[in-house]
């Protein structure tokens, strides 16, 4: 039915105007149109809707009936259109957002509840984990991630930038000296997050130099290999968002500051879509402009 809507528009406005001439006129359509829609649709219902002779018009007892029911139809598409138009710009509905634990905890979180505080309307749901989450099988509405976009089936919006960085606390340092090129890395303790026991360190430079270190401690959450880090019981690569307070306060140094490891920026992805809901759009917008004001850690 929703194929017919121009050829329903046509009738109606035939009927309400009592000739075709008369609605092509009103309707700003040439009188071949308007005809040619009204014959495709008795066609398609197979019965006679309009009697037409050269002086006068008359609807069929098919056609009148048709007549009332297609003003039902027209009225609730226009109550529709205005429903959705009245949408566009409101916030609400559910917002469901995947981020880093680490990030998720000590900035997304803040931001998406003043954000809900702005729209009373709108529900937020939070998921946080450092496992790459498929958002079209999660139902989720966006996610937050570090780095480049490897899956083409989503858009990447730049959110603020991030480089990581390797810290230690002064303790470690202290106790097992503070390595002066990458290569040294392979007899420090080093804390890996993942699930393995060896990872490949990467440094940009004039030279890119890969060194391939060992974990001594090892864990799925980037909270633990934070916390580890500020125990002091070895190295860890962490974004600036995470530790760059910490650099500041004391409570961490940089190790290996003149070699720089490859930049993360932060993106917000969706799916390819291009009718983003209010929520989503409005909440990356917000979450832009709020995290680029919070940041405050210069360049690599």
């Amino acid at each position: 039915m929703i194929d017919n809507l121009p050829n329903l528009v046509a009738f109606a406005g035939v009927v309400s105007a009592g000739s075709l001439s008369a609605a092509a006129r009103e309707m700003d359509m040439s009188l071949a149109v308007i005809s040619k829609r009204l014959a495709q649709l008795e066609e398609s219902l197979g019965v006679r809707l309009i009697q037409r002779t050269t002086r006068r018009q008359t609807l069929t007892e098919e056609g009148a009936l048709f007549h009332q029911q297609v003003l039902r139809i027209l009225a609730e598409v226009e109550q529709a259109e205005t429903l959705m138009s009245g949408r566009r710009d409101v916030v609400s509905g559910v917002l469901r957002v995947s981020a880093p634990g680490a990030i998720g905890r000590q900035w997304i979180a803040p931001i998406m509840a003043d954000f809900q505080r702005l729209h009373p309307q709108l529900t937020v749901q939070l998921e946080l984990t450092d496992v790459v989450v498929d958002l079209l099988d999660s139902g989720l509405d966006m996610a937050v991630r570090f780095g480049s976009l490897a899956d083409s089936s989503m858009i990447a919006r730049p959110l603020a930038p991030n480089y990581r960085v390797l810290v230690a606390a002064p303790a470690y340092v202290s106790q097992y000296g503070m390595p002066q090129q990458p290569a040294e890395l392979t007899r420090h303790r080093c804390i890996l997050i993942g699930d393995q026991p060896r990872a490949e360190w990467r440094f940009e430079g004039e030279e890119s130099v890969t060194v391939r270190v060992t974990g001594a401690l090892i864990t799925n959450d980037g909270a633990a290999a934070h916390a580890w880090a500020l125990h002091g019981v070895g190295i860890g690569v962490k974004s600036i968002w995470d530790v760059g307070d910490d650099i500041a306060a004391g409570r961490l140094v940089r190790i290996l500051p003149a070699h720089s490891m490859p930049a993360a920026p932060l993106h917000a992805l969706y799916p390819h879509n291009r009718h983003l809901a209010p929520r989503v759009r409005g909440f990356i917008d917000y979450l832009r402009e709020r995290l680029r004001d919070a940041y405050r850690w210069g360049q690599a």
